[in-house]
């Protein structure tokens, strides 16, 4: 087999594009018995946090999770590399270090060559090295369809843990990463993207949201996520609702990757923008179709979305500065209105 096969043709989704959407997993998970309980599991399900959480003494916990998707990109090594980037970054978003990753592969051998997933686990072993952390193992199975991601351990001093429960009013809002990824990502697949335009898509979800655990040092940094398949907003939903507060966002102040109106134009959105509307648009004040093409489109391997409370912005904009984002506030938290998330 070409090792030039382009691999999104032989997935039906993309990337953080194919999660089930919102209100069909609230329904699979409606009504789950809670399991085994133990006191020492700080953060499990409910509040649909980025990992769970586990206490192994009173000053530390092991913070444990796991993301996998099909073909975001043609390119194996670069598939290796956003998968890995994107599932290391559920560990940063928790204030935590990661410890260590094991792959996860579902390849189909009778369609793909061994070497382009050999390709594949490069990538991902790449990009495991520049979060210093082993990729240590994994399993794979024989599938219909190309699959790669990461279970990922990682370590957090308990009183740096970043949860979706304990935002606060007047938190101003932050993004460390542009959005447009799932629009960039469908131009590619219709094959209507520019090259210019697919590297700094490909570029922004191969860069490591590794700045989390100096953010979550911060004690004006309440909450901190990271904005994956269920769009920006449907993260912030449940931060919001996990914190009991509503929104006010701008969304000219938003970071999108310059291309993306462009692609807007050209009525081109992944199928995952309309699912994720369709689940939470009740719980938003009115969009137009623009505002929602970007607001509830999937990112793959995006940024980190934080809550900085007022008296700690200074630190904050300090510390992100000397790792070289240049970040503007795009909303702030409110108390509990009849919407979740309103615009002005």
């Amino acid at each position: 087999m070409d090792e030039t096969v382009r691999l999104t043709s032989y997935s039906h989704g993309a990337g953080c594009g194919c999660k089930i959407a919102p209100a069909v997993l609230s329904e699979i998970l409606a009504g789950q018995h809670p399991g085994f309980p133990d006191a020492r599991l700080l953060i499990g399900n409910a509040t649909r946090d980025d990992a769970a959480v586990y206490a192994i003494d009173d000053e530390r916990a092991v913070v444990s999770t796991t993301d996998f998707f099909m073909p975001i990109v043609d390119d194996p090594s670069d598939f290796g590399g956003i998968a890995a980037v994107n599932a290391i970054s559920d560990i940063y978003a928790m204030g935590a270090t990661p410890l260590m990753a094991i792959a996860i592969l579902g390849w189909p051998v009778n369609k793909l060559s061994p070497k382009v997933a050999a390709a594949v686990l490069d990538g991902a072993r790449e990009a495991c090295a520049r979060a210093r952390i082993p990729l240590a193992g994994g399993h794979s199975i024989d599938a219909p369809e190309p699959i790669f991601g990461l279970a990922v351990t990682g370590l957090v001093t308990r009183k740096y843990i970043k949860a979706n429960t304990s935002a606060e009013e007047g938190c101003k809002l932050y993004l460390t990463k542009p959005l447009g990824i799932g629009v960039v990502s469908t131009a590619q697949k219709r094959g209507v993207v520019s090259d210019e335009d697919f590297a700094v898509a490909r570029d922004v979800m191969l860069e490591l949201n590794d700045v989390g655990p100096e953010l979550a040092q911060l004690d004006g940094v309440k909450a901190m996520t990271d904005v994956t398949g269920f769009g920006l907003l449907g993260h912030l939903i449940e931060l919001c609702e996990g914190s009991g507060l509503s929104a006010r966002i701008k969304v000219e102040d938003l970071p999108v990757i310059a291309c993306v109106p462009k692609y807007l134009d050209m009525s081109i959105m992944p199928g995952g923008t309309g699912r994720n509307f369709e689940s939470y648009g009740h719980k938003v004040g009115p969009l137009t179709e623009d505002q929602k093409g970007l607001l509830c489109d999937p990112q793959t391997s995006g940024g980190l979305l934080v809550a900085v409370a007022p008296d700690g912005e200074e630190a904050f904009l300090e510390c992100t500065a000397s790792r070289g984002f240049d970040l503007q506030s795009f909303g702030v938290l409110e108390a509990q209105g009849p919407m979740v998330i309103n615009l002005q």
